[in-house]
């Protein structure tokens, strides 16, 4: 069975969806995640983007241990030299170099004849492979490029030290039967081909980056790339968790597999999601809430009888094992920590003990507590955020006949602040009031809620996205009272938003890429 090599781009590609913008603890937290995941091939970001993308991948580079670590570059020798100094720290380093191949990128963009981007692109592996042993070169909209001439690009950065060459369909420009013949082409015809391997990354433009990214496969691709939930840049990239489930049931036709965990799919599209504050739509393949929920009486006869009547993969396979233990407020802590193993989490006594007190006041408000509720619970109570504001409590005062308002008390460093605000609902009045409470001007761009889990009682999870200047911050906040929630998210918003400040420039900026 040939191996298929998976190259995740979630923290570089992934984070140039709109709205994202990931910590370097956040990136951190992905990348193990993505190690545990079995991924062989990790694209931390773009080093030469900004000093905070620099330190970004610096941090993955140091953490993990069992995965290529790769650096995105353009080819300049500066880009190439701040991927150098990100991965030095790497186990196994790797430069993503690339350069658009396509006639209207070098008519519009470049502005370069193909003789000019033959000797820029080889100019720059030739740099990077005094410095690098593992290249990946990319021809940048490699999908609406001449066949010809791609052929001719690949044999130069064969002959100048690439081991693996590209070719993105950047704009989700191709179709399984085109993209599959490029790759078909490129094994017939250019010589020195077996000493490399071919990869190749597709967006989801016009709904196609998975059949495209099997297409390349079956003509002899080596690597796919992609993204955890099918995030990126505008509609997307090829999901790596559809990819991996695609080879594993269908091993007959493919030929080829991947050596992930499939266990912990699960767990690394909700890590994601959450860290992103992309929602998975409900119905997306693989991890989406519906991808085994049956609800046609026919469907849900023939799943009594036999559950290979509808269901080509099960739940277990990817990790979702539904628990019999069903946790509420009169269970103890033994229950509770054993639920925890079960799940993936193995936390000290102190990390149990926090999160168990958690887990008592939700189930004082809930009825039911679901493994839903555990774990954004538990991923909440878990996760670092810088404290300058901590919410203490919050008092709304709400009428359709008045002007509602609500008082906020916060606590700082010293001591306890409180301050009362109107506003044109009840959160633009929370808000208002946490404004006045910190001193502090920002501006909301994004506020989203989402049900954690089912019943008139369930948990709401709130997104916000606040911006100051330059500085722009996510947020999250979780309650089964959607206004506390959305006060929660404010806050830890406002202190993550200063700690980027306090924390100097290092806004990425918006380039052309791969």
């Amino acid at each position: 069975m040939r191996k298929i090599y998976l190259f995740d781009t979630t923290l570089r590609d992934g984070e140039q969806s709109p709205g994202v913008n990931l910590n370097r603890q956040e990136k951190v937290e992905i990348a193990l995640q993505l190690e545990r995941l079995g991924i062989d091939r990790i694209e931390a970001g773009f080093p030469a983007a900004s000093p905070g993308d620099l330190e970004g991948v610096a941090a993955v580079a140091k953490a993990v241990k069992n995965a290529s670590i790769i650096g995105l570059s353009r080819s300049r020798e500066q880009d190439i030299d701040a991927a150098r100094e990100a991965l030095k720290d790497a186990q196994d380093p790797c430069l993503h170099l690339f350069l658009a191949t396509s006639p209207i990128h070098r008519k519009h963009k470049l502005r370069m004849e193909k003789e000019q981007v033959l000797e820029t692109a080889e100019r720059a592996i030739r740099y990077a492979k005094q410095y690098f042993s593992k290249i990946e070169f990319s021809p940048e909209d490699a999908g609406r490029t001449e066949l010809d001439f791609l052929c001719q690009v690949t044999e130069m950065a064969i002959k100048a030290g690439a081991t693996v060459v590209n070719i993105p369909d950047t704009v989700g420009y191709m179709n399984p039967a085109e993209y599959g013949n490029i790759f078909k082409t490129l094994k017939e015809q250019v010589p020195g081909i077996e000493k490399i391997q071919l990869s190749a990354h597709c967006h989801d433009d016009l709904g196609m980056a998975t059949a495209n990214a099997l297409s390349a496969i079956l003509n002899g691709a080596d690597q796919i790339e992609g993204t955890i939930n099918g995030i990126g840049e505008r509609a997307g990239n090829t999901a790596l968790e559809e990819i991996a489930l695609a080879l594993a049931t269908r091993p007959d036709y493919f030929q080829a597999n991947t050596t992930l965990n499939l266990k912990e799919i699960a767990r690394t599209s909700r890590l994601v999601s959450r860290l992103t504050g992309m929602v998975v739509p409900g119905n997306k393949a693989i991890v989406g809430a519906n991808a085994f929920a049956h609800e046609s009486g026919i469907h849900q006869d023939g799943m009594l009888k036999e559950k290979t009547t509808y269901e080509i993969i099960s739940p277990e396979t990817i990790g979702m094992k539904e628990s019999k233990l069903v946790l509420g407020k009169h269970s103890g802590r033994h229950a509770f920590r054993e639920k925890l193993i079960d799940m993936g989490y193995e936390l000290d006594d102190e990390a149990v003990n926090a999160a168990f007190a958690k887990f008592k006041e939700l189930a004082d408000k809930k009825k039911q507590v679901t493994d839903e509720d555990i774990l954004a619970m538990l991923e909440e109570k878990l996760a670092a955020t810088p404290v300058v504001y901590t919410l203490e409590a919050i008092q709304v005062h709400y009428s359709n006949e008045a002007v509602p308002s609500a008082t906020v008390r916060v606590r700082t460093a010293s001591g306890l602040l409180e301050r009362k605000a109107e506003g044109n609902g009840s959160v633009d009045a929370i808000y208002n009031a946490i404004d006045q409470v910190t001193a502090e001007s920002v501006e909301l761009e994004d506020y989203s809620i989402k049900s954690v889990s089912h019943g008139k009682d369930a948990q709401g999870e709130v997104h916000v996205v606040l911006k100051q200047g330059d500085y722009s911050a996510q947020g999250r906040g979780l309650s089964t009272d959607i206004l506390e929630a959305s006060a929660r998210a404010y806050v830890d918003a406002l202190n993550r938003l200063i700690d980027k400040r306090n924390a100097g420039p290092g806004r990425r900026d918006n380039m052309s890429l791969v």
